[in-house]
């Protein structure tokens, strides 16, 4: 399993983490997202196939694009 943290600019409030959690849990892999939107954090764990850039690639298409 992988770990990675994301800084996401974009992220105002819970409802923004609330979105980038239910997208995600869409990729194929992702076993857990969580987020604070007073840092603009979001801790991404997964497996294969997930990677760093289907997920990056998945928060730009959704406007939260990783810092």
């Amino acid at each position: 399993m992988e770990k990675q943290t994301f800084s996401i600019p974009n992220i105002s409030c819970g409802h923004c983490v609330m979105t980038i959690k239910n997208e995600l849990a869409e990729l194929a892999g992702i076993s857990k997202v969580d987020g604070d939107p007073e840092s603009k954090r979001v801790t991404v764990e997964w497996d294969a196939p997930a990677t760093v850039d289907k997920i990056k690639e998945a928060l730009k298409e959704i406007n939260y694009p990783a810092a």
